[in-house]
């Protein structure tokens, strides 16, 4: 007996949320066009607006939603923005005993203590480096306040390594984000297996 093959779908396939990320210090958290990522105190910021796209189980990629960006922690702790998703953008969401939310590094931690690594934002709504945030603080709670409800094409790590073709017929190999913020430097591929 055969089966048919099954093609690939670009369809969108995960169900997540268009939310605001609202911190516990009285900020939404922004993502804005220059991939600067900080909090404002502004309620109806378009920069404020971000797609949680579930990619594994309580585990999201958040991607701003007029930036397209994805937001990122790479090995030192630094937030920045990727065009691409990649490892460094998976983000494990909790639900915290007072009901916020936190979100955590899915690849990076603490060596010695084995302690998450998680997003923050400070009193001044500037963002913090990860291994400085601690779940019990305020630096980490955030608040979704969803918008709607919105269906996702799984973002893909293979896009990655594939080879795109310019111009001139000559493989190149697809863009990383270059836009690092508070000076943190890009994780080696090694970092990323």
């Amino acid at each position: 007996m055969t089966f048919p093959l099954r093609r690939a779908t670009s369809e969108p396939q995960l169900k997540g949320i268009v939310t605001r990320l609202a911190s516990r210090q009285g900020f939404q958290l922004q993502l804005q066009p220059d991939g600067t990522v900080d909090g404002t105190k502004e309620d109806d910021d378009a920069y404020a607006v971000f797609n949680l796209i579930p990619v594994g189980l309580r585990v999201v990629a958040i991607q701003g939603v007029q930036s397209k960006l994805y937001l990122a922690m790479n090995c030192e702790g630094f937030l920045y923005t990727s065009e691409h998703f990649t490892a460094e953008c998976k983000f494990k969401e909790s639900v915290f005993e007072n009901y916020y939310v936190t979100y955590a590094s899915m690849l990076y931690r603490q060596q010695a203590s084995g302690r998450s690594w998680y997003l923050g934002l400070d009193k001044e709504g500037a963002v913090m480096k990860g291994n400085r945030v601690k779940k019990n603080k305020p630096a980490a709670h955030f608040i979704p306040k969803p918008l709607k409800v919105s269906m996702y094409r799984e973002p893909s790590l293979h896009d990655l390594t594939e080879l795109s073709r310019s111009s001139s017929g000559t493989p190149a190999k697809s863009r990383s984000a270059s836009a690092l913020l508070d000076g943190g430097k890009s994780a080696s591929n090694d970092d990323l297996s």
